[in-house]
C-alpha cells in the first residue's frame, strides 16, 4: 500500500499511570484528519475523567510531531462559509479544547515537523520538550487564509503577540533552539534522547501528587482566563470572509497541484 493513501490514526497506551498517544499519518507527516481531530477530542475528555491517570505524553509517529490539518480534505470539509466555520469550530476548537482541558498534565514530545494544527495542539500541552532537529511554524500564510480564533488563542497564550505575528506574518519555519528562544517550548534535547527525557519526565510527574497537579492546573486556567470570546456573529463573519476570498480558493488549490500560489 502507498503510505500516503494509508488513513490517519490516533493511538493509545497505557503505561502504567502515563497514557502515550502517538498521531500517526504515513507520508502525510502525521497531518491530521477530521477524524483525527475527533478521536484526540474524545480521548482527551476521558483522560479527564481516568482518576487513575497521572500524565500523557503525546507524540508524533515516523520523525514528525504533526503537519498540521490533512489539506487534501478541504475541498470537502470545508466548500463554504458555513462547511469552514463548522470544520475550525466543531472539529478542531473541541479537540484543541479537550487537550487544553485536560485534568491531568500533558507533555508532548516533538521532532521533525510541528507546524500548523501540529503547533496548535503542541501549545495546548502544559510541557512541550523538543528534539533539537524539530521545526516549527504556521506557514497558513502560503495557502491563503488565516489562522482561526480558537487555534490562534492557544499560541498567543505560549508565544505572545510578538512572536505570534512573526509566525504569521512572515511563515516562515523556526529550529528548536530558536523556538525555546522565543519562549516555544519548554527545553531542547538531543534527537536520541527525546523519548527517555520526555518518559522520565512524565514518570516524575506521575509519582507527584495527583491532586496537586490537577488543582495547579486548573488554578492557573483561572488565573490565566482566555481572552473575551469571539460572538456568534463576529465568528460567522470572519469564517464568510475567509472561505469566500479568492486567496483561501489559491493556495488551497496550488498546494494540491504543487505549485507556487499566485495571490493578486
Amino acid at each position: 500500500m502507498n503510505p500516503s493513501s494509508t488513513p490517519g490514526l490516533i493511538m493509545s497506551e497505557r503505561r502504567g499511570s502515563i497514557a502515550v498517544v502517538t498521531l500517526s499519518h504515513p507520508g502525510k507527516r502525521n497531518a491530521l484528519t477530521v477524524a483525527m481531530w475527533r478521536e484526540l477530542a474524545r480521548l482527551f475528555a476521558g483522560f479527564s475523567l481516568d482518576a487513575g491517570l497521572r500524565a500523557v505524553v503525546l507524540r508524533g509517529a515516523d520523525g514528525h510531531f504533526a503537519a498540521g490539518a490533512d489539506i487534501t480534505e478541504f475541498p470537502r470539509e470545508r466548500a463554504d462559509a458555513n462547511s469552514t466555520y463548522h470544520f475550525h469550530q466543531q472539529i478542531i476548537a473541541p479537540a484543541l479544547d479537550a487537550i487544553g482541558g485536560c485534568a491531568v498534565p500533558v507533555l508532548a514530545a516533538i521532532e521533525g515537523a510541528c507546524v500548523g494544527g501540529g503547533l496548535e495542539i503542541a501549545c495546548e500541552c502544559d510541557l512541550r520538550i523538543a528534539a533539537a532537529s524539530a521545526q516549527f511554524g504556521a506557514p497558513i500564510r502560503h495557502l491563503g487564509f488565516p489562522m482561526a480564533p480558537r487555534e490562534l488563542r492557544g499560541v498567543l497564550a505560549v508565544a505572545g503577540r510578538s512572536v505570534a505575528l512573526e509566525l504569521l506574518l512572515e511563515g516562515r519555519t523556526m529550529n528548536a533552539a530558536t523556538a525555546a528562544a522565543k519562549g516555544l517550548v519548554t527545553r531542547v534535547v538531543a534527537d536520541a534522547d527525546l523519548e527517555a527525557d520526555v518518559m522520565r519526565s512524565a514518570t516524575d510527574i506521575a509519582a507527584g501528587a495527583a491532586l496537586a497537579a490537577r488543582l495547579n492546573k486548573q488554578t492557573l486556567r483561572r488565573l490565566a482566563p482566555p481572552p473575551r470570546d469571539f460572538t456568534e456573529a463576529e465568528l460567522r463573519a470572519f469564517y464568510a470572509a475567509w472561505a469566500e476570498s479568492p486567496e483561501h480558493r489559491e493556495g488551497v488549490q496550488a498546494f494540491l497541484e504543487r505549485r507556487p500560489p499566485k495571490f493578486v
